[in-house]
């Protein structure tokens, strides 16, 4: 069977198809800020430099939640319920408690048995918190949307979806057809790489492929510097360095970052300044932030309304009360607007009617309050601003400003904690977006790294966040550690070479430095396996004499600026051997000439080397071997004089052998360790269902469209039969149909229709529309008829017209023609008797046959062109009887069409259907406006060639064309105005058209009368 092969230019076909579909599918990126209780996004496309993607209700943010509204016939086997997300799902969380996932950001990659896991689950008791078969980490089972038999919802699942609503989104605002795949999304520095690979993998299930991830930090800092230009290190300038303090819903970040700008060289021979985002250092506190706060504020209600009288009348608990999950809810919901009222107030209140156990509760609080609960709270901002100091080795007098970023960073008391620590409000900022500045940092570092896109160059260096290291085995058993990087290292640096003396094959396991339960822990992240190491080490002592104590085994590794993760470049052992002997010019040159090496045997007469001959060489002449013998016998002397020369420079070298280094590359390969990964094959049910989830919500929301429909069309039936239009134009009997049908649909809408199909709802409304399409035809056709056959009636009158007046032409040029012909016939006849008769004599001398112009010279020219004109005739017509046939059987057939169709038409009544309908007169409208528009065009070209023509003649009969300055010039079109419809020229302007023609013809004659006149005037001579 023949091998296909490609042909390079099919390849580089490819290779542009290729490319160009990686540029469309990067043409539009997106940043997304993923906080804690909201989420952000920013959208970059060609067309929209950098625009916040705004919700459905047209916000800036989108909450951060997600919510399965149960069906109201109860859960079933394969069926998905409705899906809301943001504010939608928060309005139904007091409703379905069990069903609604706020706040899923801490839990993402997290063991179901962590600390933050559950604290989750305490603060939202109505949530069934479960470990996932297979990776361990959180899991909810839905308490009423599904059936107990579905598997549990990954919390990377419930973030999933709310990316997808994101991109449907992103999608909405860069237009139709446009598609947002490639995304950049915000993570905290303190992230651990189990969190980022979940965090990978939720926006992957969204359908995103993810660029890049940013610290918050960072991003903040990448947006600062986008509008601002820093000292240049390279002239002596001093980097600035500013403190992004972010305190959000979640957690509370501080982020030490290094600003400056540096000359580097650019293409050719040109250096360029460069700006740089360098992250120094960061500290963190997971659990301090804005939720925090807000629990502070639900424990106190808790406590205020089991103290109170109706409470405790009722029995009612605080642990009772903890433990119902809509109570929680409706106090979480209202906790949070309570914190932002005091932000700006000194005191607020709450109200709950039948909060629990149908008791009313009123709450109030005063912002010394609400702060007197969070003094602890405040003592811990200190902690994360000192640990990041700490790691960027600065002092607060070292910063330049901290930049405050993240809602909760408003709330007075963290202000009055940071301006105490700072030591005043002096370096304390506000200079920056609070809510925004990190998507905009995300969006932009998005267009950074997408080709499509060239924006302000901005080196950013992210740091590591946690220490890194290896640990392994030697060749004798033992245990062997080694620490690789720091939290502060930056991602994306120069990989390192790391020197191994393992000669067997073995494993490396590379290990993150994060918080455990007790202490530190090393969290494994990666394992690198050598496939044949024992083998390549055994190919080096056999065949290149290695000593096996000098083979060493090197591998480059370096973290990754993408996400963090440990990448393995390549492994290579290699050692030095003494260099094979290499064949040197001289013994070249002896082998070429056929002298050979020193240890060689010379030929002997008549002998051909095996290697140097072949089948052209053994054809030789003789004549050619002879002059070749010869030559080499007379400088056989001067020859073996330089052999002995080399020969002994070559013994001398022979004593110090060279060594080389022999570098040979190892196999191996890396996986993910630690947490599980998902099999091929769950990661596809996972898939699987969320696409059929998405399905069903495309299923829904076109049922649901149709239903509105429906229920839209019988409100409008209703103010159809009361119109006179309406009634006009239908039976009694119709509207008496229409309207039962109509009552029929609306009782059925709201009773056995709420829950009916789509195929239903829209065969029902199909129902409707039978009845009701033909009446409003009847309508719309009786209010266009009018207009559209007197607009017809004058076309047709305009071709009738155009025609009879062009055939006129015709005629008349045509019995011009054959006048013409008449009389020069008889003109010719006479000239010959006239010319045997004559003859002139010519002139004898120079100035003979010249005399003065006499005074009737001039009623001589007028007479003369008088006769020019009777001479000339009519102007010629533009067209023939041919081209106008196809205009005059148009008019015949549309002419008798209407007729028949307007008598047909007044016989109906106005509840009959119309036989002459409105698409029929402006298709044949259509067919007259073309039939003029081709007729014109034919005039055109009829003209440019007579004008061809014309030229032609008069260069073969004159040799040099007169010029004329009104005469158009060669090649000149005659320019068409089409009328306002744009279809076709109107009668008038077909008349501009003829009269434009008739002037240039009339200018051309005036050219042949200048030339004639010129040639009558007397020649002048200059006096002698």
């Amino acid at each position: 069977m023949a091998r296909f092969t490609l042909s390079p230019l099919s390849l580089l076909l490819s290779a542009v198809f290729l490319f160009s579909a990686q540029v469309y599918a990067v043409s539009a990126v997106l940043g997304i800020d993923l906080g804690t209780e909201y989420i952000k996004a920013a959208l970059v496309k060609p067309g929209i430099p950098l625009e916040i993607v705004l919700t459905k209700d047209s916000r800036r943010k989108e909450i951060s939640a997600v919510t399965f509204k149960p069906a109201s016939s109860g859960p079933k086997n394969g069926a998905y319920p409705e899906r809301a997300y943001g504010s939608d799902a928060m309005a139904l969380a007091p409703r379905f408690p069990g069903d609604s996932f706020p706040n899923l950001k801490p839990l993402v990659g997290l063991p179901a048995d962590s600390a933050e896991v559950k604290e989750y689950a305490l603060r939202h008791p109505a949530l069934q918190v479960v470990a996932h078969k297979v990776l361990g980490t959180a899991a909810f089972k839905s308490a009423q949307a599904f059936t107990p038999e579905e598997e549990a919802w990954l919390v990377e699942e419930l973030l999933a979806m709310e990316l997808q609503a994101i991109r449907s989104n992103a999608e909405a605002l860069a237009g139709p057809g446009s598609s947002v795949r490639s995304v950049v999304l915000t993570v905290p520095p303190f992230y651990t790489t189990e969190e980022k690979r979940a965090t990978i993998l939720a926006a992957e299930l969204a359908g995103f492929k993810v660029l890049s991830l940013i610290s918050d930090g960072l991003a903040v800092g990448l947006n600062y510097a986008t509008s601002r230009q820093f000292p240049n290190i390279n002239e002596g300038g001093k980097p600035e360095h500013h403190m992004i303090f972010d305190m959000g819903a979640g957690s509370t970040k501080a982020t030490v970052l290094k600003f400056q700008s540096k000359t580097v060289k650019d293409v050719g021979k040109f250096n360029k300044t460069i700006q740089e985002v360098q992250v120094l250092g960061s500290g963190w506190d997971r659990t301090l932030g804005g939720d925090a706060l807000n629990y502070l504020i639900v424990d106190d209600m808790i406590k205020q309304f089991a103290e109170s009288p109706k409470a405790q009348k009722a029995s009612v608990e605080a642990a009772t009360v903890k433990a119902h999950g809509r109570t929680i809810a409706k106090l979480t919901k209202d906790a949070e607007r309570v914190r932002h009222v005091l932000s700006a107030n000194q005191n607020t209140q709450a109200s709950f009617e039948g909060l629990y156990d149908e008791v009313d509760f009123k709450y109030k609080i005063t912002r010394a309050e609400f702060e007197e609960m969070a003094a602890t709270h405040a003592e811990r901002v200190a902690a994360a601003l000192q640990s990041a100091l700490t790691a960027a080795k600065l002092e607060i007098k070292d910063l330049d400003s901290v930049i405050l970023h993240g809602g909760a960073s408003r709330t007075p008391f963290v202000q009055r904690q940071l301006e105490k620590i700072l030591g005043g409000a002096d370096k304390i900022r506000t200079n920056v977006n609070s809510d925004e500045a990190a998507v905009f940092g995300a969006g932009f570092r998005a267009a950074e790294i997408s080709p499509s896109f060239r924006v302000k160059e901005i080196r950013v260096y992210e740091g590591a966040g946690y220490p890194a290291g290896m640990r392994w085995k030697s060749d004798d058993g033992k245990p062997k550690h080694q620490r690789l990087w720091t939290a502060a290292s930056h991602l994306g640096a120069p990989a390192k070479e790391i020197t191994f003396p393992n000669h067997e094959d073995f494993s490396v396991d590379f290990y993150q430095l994060v918080p455990g339960a007790e202490g530190t822990v090393e969290a494994s992240t990666k394992t690198l396996t050598t496939t044949n190491l024992t083998a390549t080490v055994a190919e080096l002592v056999e065949k290149y004499k290695c000593e096996k104590a000098d083979i060493r085994l090197k591998v480059n590794v370096r973290l990754a600026s993408e996400d963090g993760e440990v990448d393995v470049s390549k492994a290579t052992v290699e050692c030095e051997a003494e260099e094979p002997e290499k064949e040197g010019i001289i013994d070249g040159v002896k082998n070429l000439f056929g002298f050979g090496k020193k240890d060689q045997q010379p030929l002997k007469d008549g002998e051909a080397s095996v290697e140097d001959t072949d089948a052209t060489s053994s054809e030789t002449t003789e004549s050619s071997t002879t002059s070749t013998k010869t030559s080499s016998t007379k400088s056989s002397k001067s020859s073996s004089t330089s052999s002995a020369s080399a020969s002994a420079s070559a013994d001398a070298k022979s004593d110090t052998k060279k060594k080389q280094l022999i570098v040979i590359p190892v196999k191996f390969t890396v996986a993910k360790a630690g947490i599980p990964q998902l099999p091929k094959e769950d990661l596809q049910a996972v898939k699987d269902r969320l696409k059929a989830f998405e399905s069903s919500d495309r299923t829904r929301r076109a049922r649901e469209e149709a239903l509105n429909q429906l229920e839209a069309f019988t409100y409008k039936v209703r103010d159809l039969v009361e119109s006179e239009a309406f009634i006009g134009a239908s039976t009694v009997e119709e509207r008496d149909t229409l309207e039962q049908k109509t009552n029929d649909a609306s009782d059925w809408l709201y009773g056995d229709g709420a829950e009916a199909p789509k195929d239903e709802l829209k065969a029902r409304l199909k129902e409707l529309k039978d009845i009701v399409n033909p009446i409003q035809k009847r309508i719309d056709e009786a209010a266009k008829r009018p207009e559209l056959i007197k607009n017809l009636k004058e076309a047709l009158e305009s071709t009738k017209n155009f025609a009879a007046e062009m055939r006129g032409k015709i005629a008349e040029h045509e019995e011009f023609l054959a006048a013409k012909a008449a009389a020069s016939s008889a003109m010719a006849s006479s000239s010959t008797e006239s010319e045997s008769s004559t003859t002139t004599p010519a002139p004898s001398g120079d100035f003979d046959g010249l005399e003065d112009e006499s005074p009737l010279t001039t009623v001589t020219k007028i007479e003369n062109m008088e006769a020019l004109d009777k001479e000339l005739g009519p102007v010629p017509p533009l067209y023939t009887v041919e081209d106008l046939k196809e205009s005059e059987d148009l008019y015949v057939s549309i002419s008798a069409w209407l007729e028949e169709k307007i008598v047909a038409q007044e016989k109906l009544g106005a509840t009959d259907d119309p036989v002459l309908l409105s698409k029929d007169l402006t298709e044949r409208r259509e067919k007259l406006d073309k039939a003029g528009m081709d007729l014109a065009m034919k005039g055109v070209r009829n003209f440019e060639k007579r004008k061809k023509s014309d030229g032609t003649s008069s260069k073969v009969k004159k040799g040099k064309p007169t010029k004329s300055k009104t005469a158009p010039k060669a090649g000149s079109t005659l320019k068409l105005k089409p009328g306002e419809d744009g279809k076709m020229p109107s009668q008038e302007e077909l008349d501009e058209m003829i009269k434009e023609f008739m002037k240039e013809q009339e200018a051309k004659d005036g050219g042949k009368k200048g030339e004639g006149e010129k040639k009558e005037e007397p020649i002048k001579h200059e006096e002698l």
